[in-house]
């Protein structure tokens, strides 16, 4: 992507209205950082470990767990680094990757969550045949396709946003670089290109959830119809995970970027929730409300803090 702009550099201004809080953010959000990392690492290592989660739900989790490590790393480090008094100058090229891998993880998880009713569609309406239509090679490709799409969508956005001259302020209104507060630097009109990223950032969501809905409503039919009160508990309890996550990840998207007049101050506060209190969340929903995960997670503890005694 060629640069044909003046400016070299951005300024973070950082989150609105939040002056003379520096310190208490930086401990309130490396908090939420260690959490998130430790948390999904966690899960990583108990699935990783036990071959009795070595089955399609787990193998998306897996990957659920990979992007809430990289999704919070895409801004928290640079928004660490200036609360703890550092410089808040991000180069140009810095300001484009945050922005595009910001898109690129925020898709792909998605994508990923669609991709995983779908799983739990088939777990529950073919239990059956559930092995052969989710089978390894199904599952790598579905795995891959969040990936690739997520790219395309990611790639799309940022060519978008910075294909503008950006020649005058340098000042971001914000935390990190994303596509609202970097049109409104741009010295060009913005208006057509506001109203394409407005429609391909609602549009991507909107499907997905509307997918993920008829998923569900499908679920919910499939379940209504099993004989046994246990065997609708646990269909129920692990939906009701996946909903849950499902909820924390697009209402934060709905706020943000389908609001018609934006709020610096509101947009921040959601945005940060979006960034590091959901993936901090999302082992927690997925692993109190799953007997299998804790019980793998009880035995990577007892491992490592076996390890620490010798």
């Amino acid at each position: 992507m060629r640069n044909a702009s003046v400016v070299t550099e951005f300024i973070l201004m950082g989150i609105p209205h939040t002056e003379d809080l520096e310190t208490l953010l930086f401990a309130l959000f490396l908090s939420f950082y260690i959490f998130t990392l430790t948390g999904n690492l966690l899960i990583l290592l108990a699935i990783v470990s036990s071959t009795r989660l070595h089955t399609p739900m787990y193998f998306f989790l897996c990957k659920l767990s990979v992007c809430d490590i990289f999704f919070p790393s895409v801004s928290s480090p640079k928004m660490l680094f200036y609360l703890a008094g550092n410089s808040r100058a991000i180069s140009y090229a810095g300001c484009v990757s945050q922005l595009f891998f910001y898109h690129f993880l925020g898709c792909t998880e998605c994508f990923l969550y669609t991709v995983m009713a779908y799983d739990r569609f088939v777990a529950i309406r073919y239990p059956l045949r559930y092995t052969v239509i989710m089978s390894h090679r199904v599952c790598a490709i579905l795995a891959m396709g969040t990936s690739f799409f997520g790219c395309i969508q990611a790639t799309f956005l940022t060519t978008l946003t910075f294909q503008l001259s950006y020649c005058g302020p340098r000042e971001v209104d914000y935390y990190f670089c994303d596509i609202p507060v970097m049109l409104k630097l741009a010295c060009a009109d913005t208006s057509a290109l506001e109203m394409v990223g407005f429609i391909s950032v609602g549009l991507m969501p909107l499907s997905c959830f509307l997918l993920i809905l008829t998923s569900y409503n499908c679920i919910v039919f499939s379940i209504l119809q099993i004989r046994s009160t246990e065997g609708r508990h646990r269909a129920f309890s692990t939906c009701s995970a996946h909903l849950t996550a499902i909820l924390l990840s697009f209402m934060p998207v709905v706020l943000i970027y389908l609001q018609p007049t934006p709020n610096p101050w509101l947009n921040a506060t959601v945005q940060v929730l979006n960034n590091l209190v959901t993936p901090m969340l999302n082992p927690l929903i997925y692993s109190l409300r799953n007997k299998e995960v804790k019980y793998s997670l009880r035995k990577v503890l007892q491992q490592v803090a076996f390890l620490n005694e010798k």
